[in-house]
């Protein structure tokens, strides 16, 4: 059954997306310890508006004992407590005698995330996105334990889509070419996508035989999130949108347009 995740205070600066440094214990007994944590892989939690998001937890544990398991985890946004994850339940692989990692499998419905706040006043879904935190109680064979607050820093972000159009196709050598398109990203109180507004996003172009883009102009979305302008068709070749992301939102990457001169 699913439930709200009792909260605790976040401590310290956020990394990216790894904490190596040892945790701090709030509470427990012993020499148990844990002593790196990775969060899905190193990488920011995507999550949309359907798909049900699952992320490892590896945790590595150290005691002269040997280490027994993990009887909880949890994670939740380190600035405002939410954590609408299901912690699915953890596996060990012992790596010595005295060492062990321990990897947990978590969940985020997007179909859950609003529901989880509901009978909150002022309930925004969309708050979960940003900077989260990982607890854990990590036990040993010779009964040691931690309770482990703050032992991984991570992103969870909104699931974002862009779109890229040139025209006209194809287009005379050194006229006007428009460049449209548009960027949305989950919204995750009604499950859809909505036009993410007033951010600038990167026009490039890569020129027909050629491997990487260049950057060429930046334009900011609109009210609705459509992006447009202008360019001088000089060669052909493909044209895209990037958005480099924010510490909510995805980077992403628009499928190029290719274009051809007449």
């Amino acid at each position: 059954m699913r439930r709200k995740i009792a909260v605790g205070a976040a401590l310290g600066a956020v990394a990216a997306t790894l904490v190596t440094a040892p945790a701090a214990q709030a509470e427990g007994r012993g020499d148990i310890r844990v002593t790196k944590t990775v969060v899905n892989n190193g990488g920011n939690v995507i999550v949309g508006v359907k798909d049900v998001k699952t992320f490892p937890v590896a945790i590595t544990i150290k005691d002269n004992s040997g280490v027994k398991g993990v009887s909880r985890v949890s994670a939740f946004n380190r600035n405002n407590g939410h954590g609408p994850v299901d912690h699915l339940g953890t596996s060990c692989k012992k790596i010595s005698g005295t060492t062990s990692v321990c990897t947990a499998t978590m969940r985020i419905d997007p179909a859950w995330i609003d529901d989880y706040g509901s009978g909150n006043e002022g309930w925004d879904a969309n708050s979960v996105a940003g900077d989260w935190t990982v607890n854990a109680t990590v036990k040993a064979n010779d009964g040691d334990y931690w309770i482990s607050d703050s032992i991984a820093a991570f992103r969870v972000k909104r699931a974002a889509v862009l779109t890229t159009d040139a025209s006209p196709e194809p287009v005379a050598k050194g006229s006007t070419l428009t460049v449209t398109g548009r960027l949305t990203r989950a919204n995750w109180t009604d499950l859809k996508y909505h036009g993410y507004i007033n951010r600038t996003v990167q026009l490039q172009f890569k020129k027909a035989g050629t491997t990487s883009y260049k950057t060429v102009k930046s334009a900011t979305t609109n009210s609705t999130g459509n992006l447009r302008t202008t360019v001088t068709a000089t060669a052909p070749g493909s044209w895209r949108w990037y958005f480099p992301g924010t510490p909510t939102t995805m980077q992403v990457l628009s499928t190029g347009d290719a274009v051809t001169l007449k």
